[in-house]
């Protein structure tokens, strides 16, 4: 048996494609940050962002971006093999072997880092050093396994895109960016939540403490409404404070009212497979609000 395996984990590892290591990036978790790092960077000025910024910019967050998702991957490659929606990936598979991953990851990330200090501000390059590390290092090795208000404690680092946006800009904080990280934060748990419902055995089975495996689906149900309350609360501060006017405020309110919909449906259990739909639709959910904010930033100031 071990022979077997030994020699399935050979095979696959000399079939390796360019598309394992793509797909070690997490290309669609990356496109959706690089989606608010953009926005941000837009929000930071009433013109244009400089074209310069707006490439290199997003191409050093992204390749630092891709760069922590290379270290989850070998990381989280035992847990991964336990779980179904991860057990095919490169490095669980064995497609890609740890250290090659790693170097990989080294070799990107320092690219990134080299961008961003040479082309943009060195107030964004280690801004994207803290995330990449809170959410490689902190989160994934430690936050994951230790607690489960990993969700909320990790989302800090991951509410930084559009925070570096602003930054690569003006190489500067504002207010109204750390609004935006507020916005993320806040999305994050109801978000991670409906998907650790959904996959709630296969958590368990990793020994992951996830919410629902700690205090069961109920309580996890009840958090998600109340945070996707808040949620609708942070995601309004926009308009209050003046940065947005009156499209934001309508579209944000849609959108909020929608996603407590689906809060209150999961709790209720009033819709077939709430959780996993919950989960689809805080991801169109943040895609739509930053938009909306966007064309509200150039219409408002117009």
């Amino acid at each position: 048996m071990e022979t077997t395996r030994a020699n399935t984990k050979d095979m696959n590892s000399g079939s390796v494609r360019w598309q394992d290591y793509l797909e070690l990036c997490k290309p669609r978790v990356v496109a959706l940050m690089i989606l608010t790092v953009v926005i941000g960077m837009f929000l930071a000025t009433p013109g244009m962002v400089p074209l310069d910024v707006l490439v290199l910019g997003n191409l050093g967050i992204a390749l630092c971006a891709a760069s922590a998702a290379v270290i989850n991957h070998v990381v989280d490659r035992k847990i991964d093999t336990i779980m179904a929606r991860t057990r095919k990936r490169p490095v669980a598979t064995g497609k890609v072997e740890p250290l090659n991953a790693l170097l990989f990851a080294l070799a990107i990330g320092v690219l990134g880092m080299g961008i961003l200090l040479a082309f943009v501000n060195p107030l964004t390059a280690w801004l994207t050093l803290a995330s990449l590390l809170g959410y490689a290092v902190v989160y994934t090795l430690f936050l994951k396994r230790a607690t489960p208000q990993n969700i909320v404690i990790g989302g800090i680092a991951g509410a930084a895109p559009p925070l570096l946006g602003w930054t690569a800009v003006t190489g500067e904080f504002h207010g109204n960016a750390l609004l935006l990280v507020l916005i993320i934060f806040a999305w994050t748990p109801p978000h991670f939540w409906a998907l650790a419902i959904h996959r709630k055995e296969e958590y368990a089975q990793a020994d992951i403490p996830m919410l629902p495996v700690t205090h069961g689906e109920q309580y996890t149900k009840l958090h998600i409404l109340l945070y996707t309350l808040v949620l609708l609360l942070v995601s309004l501060m926009p308009w209050m404070t003046g940065m947005s006017g009156m499209i934001y405020l309508v579209g944000a309110s849609l959108l909020g009212l929608r996603f407590l919909y689906w809060a209150v449906a999961l709790l209720r259990d009033s819709r077939p497979h709430a959780a996993i739909k919950t989960f689809h639709y805080s991801i169109t959910y943040l895609m739509l609000l930053f938009v909306v904010l966007l064309v509200d930033h150039y219409l408002y100031l117009g």
